[in-house]
């Protein structure tokens, strides 16, 4: 008998990204196609010189017997290694069994990083009983790594970018391909209604990305796949799992939606809201993909010789693109990406679109834009 329906379900999610991994890989260091492809079609004289070594190691092998001609193998590279996120909490510790069942059946080298926000008391202790527990699963290399969560943005917002700060430095150190997130259909939910009450445009609707970050460091397997599934796998598996109180606590604005504001849309809508708004953030994807490629082909042909914008080639561009080519422009000369809100870009827009003599746009990261002689100036001040 196979195993339980959730079991199968977080396998899969976690077995298709890791052949994307290995494909990436595989192109990366110039295959085009899977080293269990090119050793079934090698003639059997270097097949058997193939098998030898280590995933970890370097391939040189030679072939042939003294006085006959020696076979030199291409250098084969090592195995990709695939880190997961974990915290101990259901997902990430479902996230982690799957890792590491697909990961031996895959020839994948599979690691897992804890990240103790030292928010709690015991954070420590309870980022070491994790380490442990990916220990025996068998992934290595396995750390825990403490950050210090600063203030800016919001205690959630601190302690999402000392997080990532983390796992960024993690993934580099240990020259990982790919580091996996157990985010799901209901965090992509709340993450909608979150972007939904800030008024950030269809970006911010748009949800978590699949694959986001540096060259797409960071994976996330469980998007189509609900919590309580993934819950459930960790249960008939007998996986211990931690629930961090920070989740169900009301002063976080996350935890106030997930179990206040979604059961409350659900009761006045039916069921299905968390399956549409994961819908709509893919739709909104698609979408803002598009106007981001077209804002980035327009800012070429809306610059002057000397690269100043135009303001009245900006004008005749529709809203929605100007406003994109707007941001690209503001980050290039030094606003940070995640301060940079609509309302600022509002305020831009107007110097292209409501001109009447205004001052010159204050914007975060000491950025100023200005309009001066038919020309919108946007630099640091």
């Amino acid at each position: 008998m196979g195993p339980h329906p959730a079991v199968a379900a977080i396998r899969l999610a976690v077995r298709r990204v890791l052949h994307d991994v290995l494909t990436e890989s595989h192109r990366h260091h110039g295959h085009d196609r899977p080293a269990e492809e090119a050793r079934r079609t090698a003639p059997a004289s270097l097949s058997r010189y193939a098998e030898a070594g280590t995933a970890g190691s370097p391939r040189y092998a030679e072939a042939g017997t003294a006085g006959s001609p020696r076979a030199v193998l291409p250098d084969r590279p090592a195995a990709p290694l695939v880190l997961v996120a974990c915290s101990g909490g259901a997902d990430s510790m479902a996230l982690a069994s799957a890792l590491a069942f697909e990961a031996r059946k895959l020839g994948v080298r599979a690691g897992g990083i804890t990240v103790d926000h030292n928010l709690q008391p015991g954070s420590a202790l309870r980022a070491a009983e994790v380490v442990t527990r990916l220990t025996a699963m068998d992934l290595d290399p396995v750390e825990a790594v403490a950050v210090h969560v600063g203030r800016e943005g919001g205690p959630e917002a601190a302690a999402r970018d000392a997080r990532y700060a983390a796992l960024d430095a993690a993934a580099e150190r240990h020259g990982a391909a790919a580091v996996l997130l157990g985010h799901t259909r209901d965090d992509q939910a709340e993450t909608v209604l979150l972007g939904l009450a800030r008024g950030s445009g269809i970006r911010s609707l748009s949800g978590m990305a699949a694959a986001s970050g540096p060259a797409g460091r960071y994976r996330r397997p469980f998007l189509e796949l609900d919590r309580q599934t993934v819950r459930k796998a960790c249960l008939v598996q007998s996986i211990p799992v931690w629930d961090d109180p920070h989740n169900i606590d009301p002063a976080y604005t996350r935890s106030r939606l997930r179990h206040e504001g979604l059961p409350a849309l659900e009761k006045a809508l039916g069921k299905g809201v968390v399956e549409a708004l994961a819908r709509t953030a893919q739709l909104s994807r698609d979408d803002a993909d598009a106007l981001d490629t077209w804002a980035a082909q327009a800012e070429l042909a809306v610059r002057d010789d000397s690269g100043q914008l135009e303001c009245a080639k900006l004008y005749v561009l529709p809203p929605a693109v100007r406003r994109r080519v707007l941001r690209r422009a503001a980050i290039e000369a030094g606003a940070p990406a995640g301060s940079l809100f609509a309302r600022h870009l509002e305020e831009v827009d107007r110097l292209i679109t409501g001109w009447r003599g205004q001052r010159a746009i204050n914007l975060p990261g000491r950025v100023e834009a200005r309009r001066q002689g038919g020309r919108l100036v946007i630099r640091q001040s």
